[in-house]
This record gives structure tokens, C-alpha cells and sequence, in this order.
């Protein structure tokens, strides 16, 4: 009898060093794949920093690059980081509605692991902090990913409002951004309206592979309705802030490389970039890259070249000056991004131990 069960407690063992295994394995083929879409991201990115060199000329790319003034282009950066620090508190308002306790410290790492995630379409890829809650804490998925939906709506929605402000402020584009913003607003249908998911679950319901995905919809409607409404109201005075912050960044790097446009012009330089970010937001390719550099450069020439000429901007320079803006501010609005979410990722890796 005790042969059988040292015997039995040996195949024990065993199996959980297999699946201690089996799961390390895991975690780094997703560690692996998370650094393979950064890096494609990156190269992506270099390519169109190339072809943008290239098509504003070289000469007047360096030149360009030379008047930078780096106390501005700090300035940028902290304003940028600022803006993301603010929307923490909102990140703390939904774990402490959906009744999971984590201390502060570790739940700010969590919370800034999110944006490593930023380059995946519609940031969606936010959600793998659900799974680091789940090691930590043992929330379900399906407990956590309302936070999710939530935090990444409330910033769309003062993303919105922001932009709204800057349309009526230029008085201009009206048709086209409604349409963009409704456009953008359909995904986030599937996530809200439990009608319309009761409706997908009865003609779908016998078929058996879809039971765990209604099973964790199920439990996902039932957990977002602990979040509240007020939870939004209380999101949006942090969120758009935030989001001012973003566009101020830019008016921040233009002033980097020489560029000292006055206040009058801030919010000709907002519209610029609420918009352009909205038009690759529709695409939705990750981290919005080509089409909203593009669009920016493009953009920013039209306005360097509409400023008088005591800037002493002419059409020659205006687009290699709007190349190297866009580019530095793309630079840290993304790059940087992902650097300090990436490192908050690789650190609450050991949240992850099985």
C-alpha cells in the first residue's frame, strides 16, 4: 500500500512539473510574440520615417532637425506622460467597483502595462492585463475585461469631445468627422447592448463550440453592470484632460524646432491632431502608423505654409519641417509609450508565475 502511494504522489508530481512546464512555455511564446509586434511595428514605423526623409529632402530634413530647442521637446514628453498618469485614478474607480483588492503599487504597474498593448488595433490588446489580474488576484477574465471596455471607451469618448471642441473652434469639417465618429462608435455596440448579444446567443446557441464564448459573455454582461453610470461621468473629468495633453504635446514639439506660434494658433494645431489621429483610428491599423503620419505631415505642411511670413517658413522647408515634427512627435507619442508600458509589462511578468 505505501509503494502505491509513493508510487501515486511520484506521477503527481510529475504531472505538475509538466505543467509548470507546459505553462513557462507559454508565457514565453507570448512574451516572444508580443516583442515580434513591436518590432515589426518599429520597422514599420522606420520605413515611413525613410520615405518621409526622402520625400522632404534630405537637406531640409537636417536643417530642419538642427533648430530643435530640447527643453521644448522635454516639455512634450512630460506633458504626454502626464496625461496618461492622469487617467489612473479612473483605472483604480473600476477595481474597486468590480470588488477586486489590489494594492496600489502593483495595480499602477498593471495599469501601465496596458499601453504596451496601444499598438494593437482598437487597443484591444489591453485586455492581457486581465490575465496578469487573473494570476495575481484570480479575478476571471470575464470579471476584469469590463474595466477594459470601459477604460478604452471613456477615452475614445474624450477623444471625442476634445476633437468636437477643436471642429467647432476651426468651424470646419463638421460632415466628415460626425461620420468618422459614428463609424468608430459600431464596435462598441457588441460590448454594451445585451439585446443584441441575447439576439446573436438564440440563433446561435446550439452550436456547441460557441457555449464557453456565451458562457463568458454572459458573465461579462452581469459584471459591467456593476460598474455603474455615474462611473463614466467620474472618468470623463479625468479623460479629458488627458487628452488635451496629447494634442498640447504636439504644439509643444513644434515650438522644439523653432517654430514659436503663439496660442492663437493652438487650436488650429489641436484640430491637426485629433483629426488626423481619427482618420487612422478608422483604419484601424495598429498604432494608426502611415496613415495618421501622412495625414499629420500633410496636414502641418498646409499649416507652415498658411503662417505669415515673418516665420520665414517657405513651401520648400514647410514640408520637410512638418516631416521632422511629425516624426518626433510620433516618436514619443508612440514609441515612448510603448517603452514605459512595455517596461511596466516586463515587470508584472512575475504576476504571472503559475
Amino acid at each position: 500500500m505505501q509503494k502505491n502511494e509513493t508510487q501515486f504522489y511520484d506521477i503527481e508530481s510529475t504531472q505538475k512539473i509538466r505543467s509548470a512546464a507546459d505553462y513557462e512555455k507559454r508565457v514565453r511564446t507570448v512574451r516572444h510574440a508580443i516583442m515580434l509586434l513591436l518590432g515589426i511595428s518599429f520597422i514599420i514605423f522606420i520605413a515611413i520615417a525613410a520615405f518621409a526623409v526622402v520625400k522632404s529632402g534630405v537637406g531640409n530634413f537636417i536643417r530642419a532637425f538642427h533648430s530643435i530647442e530640447p527643453l521644448y521637446y522635454i516639455a512634450a514628453t512630460l506633458v504626454l506622460f502626464l496625461g496618461y498618469m492622469i487617467r489612473f485614478p479612473k483605472w483604480e474607480m473600476y477595481m474597486k467597483r468590480l470588488g477586486i483588492k489590489i494594492n496600489r503599487r502593483k495595480n499602477l504597474a498593471i495599469y501601465l502595462s496596458m499601453y504596451s498593448m496601444d499598438i494593437t488595433p482598437g487597443r484591444w490588446g489591453r485586455s492581457i492585463v486581465a490575465y496578469t489580474i487573473n494570476k495575481l488576484t484570480g479575478a476571471k477574465f470575464s470579471a476584469t475585461f469590463p474595466a477594459i471596455v470601459v477604460d478604452i471607451f471613456t477615452d475614445f469618448l474624450g477623444f471625442v469631445v476634445m476633437l468636437t471642441i477643436a471642429t467647432v473652434l476651426v468651424k470646419g469639417y463638421y460632415v466628415i468627422t460626425a461620420i468618422l465618429i459614428v463609424l468608430l462608435l459600431i464596435p462598441f455596440v457588441f460590448f454594451y447592448s445585451s439585446t443584441l448579444f441575447n439576439i446573436v446567443q438564440g440563433k446561435l446557441r446550439r452550436v456547441k463550440r460557441l457555449k464557453g464564448f456565451f458562457r463568458a459573455a454572459r458573465l461579462y454582461f452581469k459584471n459591467h453592470k456593476r460598474m455603474g453610470v455615474d462611473v463614466y461621468a467620474y472618468s470623463m473629468v479625468f479623460t479629458i484632460p488627458a487628452m488635451f495633453t496629447n494634442g498640447l504635446a504636439l504644439y509643444l514639439v513644434i515650438l522644439s524646432f523653432g517654430v514659436h506660434i503663439g496660442l492663437m494658433y493652438l487650436p488650429a494645431v489641436l484640430f491637426i491632431f485629433y483629426f488626423t489621429l481619427l482618420l487612422g483610428m478608422v483604419t484601424g491599423v495598429p498604432g494608426a502608423l502611415g496613415v495618421t503620419d501622412v495625414a499629420m505631415a500633410t496636414s502641418l505642411t498646409l499649416f507652415f505654409q498658411s503662417l505669415p511670413a515673418s516665420y520665414d517658413i517657405t513651401s520648400a522647408t514647410a514640408l520637410g519641417l512638418a516631416s521632422v515634427v511629425t516624426i518626433f512627435y510620433r516618436i514619443i507619442s508612440i514609441w515612448f509609450v510603448q517603452g514605459f508600458g512595455s517596461a511596466a509589462l516586463t515587470y508584472t511578468f512575475k504576476y504571472w508565475k503559475s
